[in-house]
């Protein structure tokens, strides 16, 4: 802590200028409160105080609009910004003015305490200004803590070119983040290129990416243009990189290395000079272990890590998605339609296997269907009351194996106490799983062993030793050939 630090409030909340001057009057510092930006600016102007804290609302003067003026005349003074208004906007707009940090409100006392003494002990530091886009669109919503975070750290981010590895389940908003970086950053003036590896059949991945030359592979006849190439000078988005080729991923590498590449049958290196992020809804690690994912590749990438949350990790942000989709289906010519209460207490009970795209196109169905001005939350169960899976389906709902699981380990967790199990869990799951699993499949096949052996994908031998093991009975009376 820097000793005998000043710390200048502005806050038209009066309690809130109560607080946080207990709290950093108990941590040491000395604290001067006022309500208004002209308060403030006298401070400021007659040198005192060490850091500000501001509000974004002032009665006489927006905050954003006093971070410029303050650093006109004092750029090494380090300004925390408090607002409200949890958007991602607010903090990207805070850290262009030049903000040393966004707290949302309500924020933690301990977590602001930790701030004001990581931005007293770092050295001045001044941000060049950049005009964020005129564009009232919010492109990620939400208020809850873990929103909170990402838009932190997609604040930092947007005034860099730092590699970032964005993760989350399929239908969290990958592709709104990196859009996001691309558009409130530096680079927004260039092209924002995105590929999904999953849609690319893998023998054109090289040529999609890199691009190629006239006669490099059987139908070349022209020199085609890659991604790389269009995206210069912008972003290039790899989302699902999990899916991509080997023989890529050491292309790919060689681009993070050297900042160069050739396209598919050219010499000539070409040097590029595009900002990459990638995305996955896969383990990469364990793909690594599986040797299907470049572990150097996966570092090179990996620089910036940033989890988006599965929805139902953040059910407090329903009532804001559902307002937005129902303004966007509005604004799309669907009819004007509202939600019970009731009804969002039966959004933020669903487990969302298909997080905020599902959440979207339920809205968007219920607009179109739903007669009434009103959708009740009967409409909303019924919609959710999803058909049981087919086994191998992607997602994870009430009916799907995972969930089943998940809930299985974890009440078997929870009755060990603080204790872990006993060693040997994994073979008594699988057991669980193997088990019925078997039998059903016997039972359907009338105890055909063979064609039960097939139905499971299955070894005849290691059928019957399962069976035997497990101590399955196979119906008498049926054949086993």
């Amino acid at each position: 802590m820097t000793a005998n630090a000043t710390i200048l409030i502005a806050d038209d909340d009066s309690a809130i200028r109560t607080v946080l001057n207990q709290a950093l009057g108990r941590a040491g510092y000395e604290v001067r409160t006022t309500g208004t930006a002209a308060g403030l600016w006298r401070w400021i102007a007659a040198g005192d105080g060490n850091l500000v804290i501001t509000d974004v609302v002032l009665p006489d003067e927006s905050g954003f609009d006093l971070i410029p003026r303050i650093k006109r005349i004092r750029p090494d003074l380090p300004i925390l910004v408090m607002s409200a208004q949890n958007t991602l906007l607010t903090a990207i707009t805070a850290a262009e003015r030049g903000a040393f940090e966004y707290l949302p409100k309500p924020f933690d006392l301990k977590e602001l305490v930790q701030v004001v003494q990581r931005a007293l002990a770092s050295p001045g530091r001044t941000r060049e200004h950049v005009a964020p886009p005129h564009d009232d669109r919010l492109p990620l919503i939400g208020r809850s803590p873990a929103m909170q975070e990402i838009y932190r750290v997609i604040a930092r981010l947007t005034q860099t070119d730092l590699t970032v590895m964005i993760m989350g389940e399929s239908g969290t908003g990958k592709e709104l983040v990196a859009r996001a970086l691309h558009d409130y950053g530096k680079r927004r003036h260039g092209n924002f290129v995105a590929v999904n590896m999953a849609a690319i059949p893998k023998e054109l991945v090289e040529s999609e990416l890199f691009g190629h030359e006239r006669g490099a592979f059987t139908g070349a006849t022209n020199r085609g243009i890659g991604r790389f190439e269009q995206a210069e000078g912008g972003t290039l988005f790899l989302d699902e990189i999990g899916d991509m080729p080997l023989e890529a991923q050491t292309r790919l590498l060689r681009v993070l290395q050297q900042g160069e590449y050739t396209t598919v049958g050219g010499r000539t290196p070409i040097k590029t000079d595009v900002r990459i992020i990638a995305a996955t809804n896969r383990d990469l690690r364990q793909l690594i272990a599986q040797g299907l994912f470049r572990e150097d590749l996966y570092y090179r990438l990996n620089v910036v890590p940033l989890r988006l949350p599965p929805l139902r990790e953040r059910v407090e942000d329903i009532p804001d998605l559902v307002r937005h989709f129902l303004r966007k289906a509005e604004s799309e010519g669907l009819p004007v339609k509202t939600l019970e209460t009731e009804s969002l207490e039966t959004l933020r009970r669903h487990r969302w296997p298909g997080n905020v795209r599902e959440l979207e196109n339920l809205i968007r169905r219920l607009a179109v269907l739903h007669s009434g001005d009103t959708i009740p939350a009967t409409a909303i169960s019924a919609e959710l009351k999803e058909p049981a899976r087919s086994f191998g389906e992607e997602g994870e709902g009430p009916e799907s194996l995972s969930s089943s699981v998940e809930r299985y380990l974890t009440q078997y967790f929870l009755a060990q106490g603080e204790k872990l199990p006993p060693a040997g869990i994994h073979d008594r799951v699988l057991a669980e799983v193997e088990r019925p699993l078997i039998s059903i499949c016997l039972a359907a096949t009338k105890g055909n062993q063979i064609r039960a052996a097939q139905l499971l994908g299955l070894n005849r031998n290691t059928l019957r030793k399962k069976i035997k093991d497990l101590g399955l009975e196979v119906i008498k009376g049926l054949r086993s050939e």
